[in-house]
């Protein structure tokens, strides 16, 4: 453990907006950022304090980008094992490597997920056509193919409704190793985020109520209808994978809620998160500020919100032309991520109200 202080530099991983988002988090506990992202559209280069553009199996580029940093920590999770190799050996990497492993491939997350004693959808493993079909037998359908590595945002999956669509779905995975995920029955779609830190130090934020569009994530709404049991239920799950991980940083649970308020999980995120977003203007102390101070080996901060009510919306694609509309607002707090370019599908930026009425 090594205490990061201000005039220190954290470098991160991944050029996006979670990591523009770090960058200007960290620029507030005057803390320094230095970015590595293969050269493309990266906003996060607008708020740091030096960058490299450079490939993850560049060996040399990754060496000057420790050489640079007194911590490094990342963005997203898919993290070639070597890039993680090489700087691992170089500077302390924040979440270690074993939580990327496990959230790179679907099988050995929900693995692991179950040896907590956190309960999963019924799974199976799926590597070929004749797989695909034992797994349909055991699990039944409807179902949903994966393939197990890459996949975000309803990429990289297939839902089969009968039999009629097996032969479909599995041609749509490539032939890449799946898993056949059941369908489970639920009420509501949540996740709880946590923080923990080098010293064991760990705080969740309050669940929050998920609405999807498309596969994506639209609206995070606090609270999220839930009882005080279902609650406590969350964030003891939570707490029990970043402590058998041993984790430091911020991860984020997804789940589903179950009418009689038992709680299946989806999958996890070793990473800030967009339900987390929020955080930003409706809490004490923002995701981001929390990541850095977790990496950083700093005291965490309070995760209360700081209204009764916070509404999140996503700007997915063209919503994002909406921004002057949205600045007519004076409640609304809006957040362009400095994309450059703008297609369907996309994550432009964000919007938050904190409701008092």
């Amino acid at each position: 453990m090594s205490v990061i202080e201000p005039g220190q530099t954290v470098g991160i991983l991944g050029g996006g907006q979670l990591g523009r988002m770090m960058a200007m988090a960290a620029a507030r506990l005057g803390i320094k950022c230095f970015i590595y992202a293969p050269k493309g559209d990266n906003p996060a280069t607008q708020v740091c304090d030096g960058y490299i553009e450079a490939d993850y199996d560049d060996v040399s580029a990754l060496e000057e980008f420790a050489s640079k940093v007194d911590v490094i920590t990342f963005e997203f999770e898919n993290i070639p094992a070597k890039t993680a190799e090489v700087l691992a050996a170089k500077k302390l990497l924040y979440p270690q490597w074993r939580a990327l492993a496990l959230t790179q491939d679907r099988l050995v997350e929900k693995d692991f997920i179950n040896t907590v004693g956190a309960p999963t959808a019924p799974y199976h493993n799926v590597e070929s056509l004749a797989d695909l079909k034992t797994a349909v037998e055991k699990i039944g359908l409807p179902a949903v193919l994966k393939t197990r590595r890459f996949g975000y945002d309803g990429k990289g999956q297939a839902t089969i409704k009968s039999d009629a669509d097996i032969e479909d779905a599995w041609a749509a995975m490539n032939d890449q190793p799946s898993i056949l995920e059941g369908f489970i029955d639920f009420d509501l779609e949540t996740s709880v985020v946590i923080a923990r830190s080098a010293t064991g130090e760990a705080r969740a934020w309050p669940m929050s109520q998920n609405i999807h569009r498309n596969h994506i994530l639209d609206e995070t709404i606090i609270p999220a209808p839930i009882t005080d049991e279902t609650q406590v239920a969350a964030r003891d799950i939570a707490s029990r994978l970043v402590s058998e991980l041993e984790y430091v940083g911020v991860l984020a649970v997804e789940l589903f809620v179950k009418a009689d308020g038992s709680l299946i999980v989806n999958e996890i995120a070793p990473r800030v998160h967009n339900s987390g977003h929020w955080t930003l203007d409706g809490a004490v102390t923002s995701q981001f500020e929390q990541h850095i101070r977790a990496v950083c080996s700093l005291p965490l901060g309070d995760t209360s919100p700081v209204g009764p009510r916070v509404i999140m919306k996503n700007l997915i694609g063209f919503d994002a032309d909406q921004w002057h509309e949205i600045l007519n607002d004076p409640t609304a707090h809006l957040h362009l991520y400095g994309k450059t370019s703008t297609r369907e599908g996309r994550k432009m930026g964000h919007v938050t109200w904190v409701k008092h009425d």
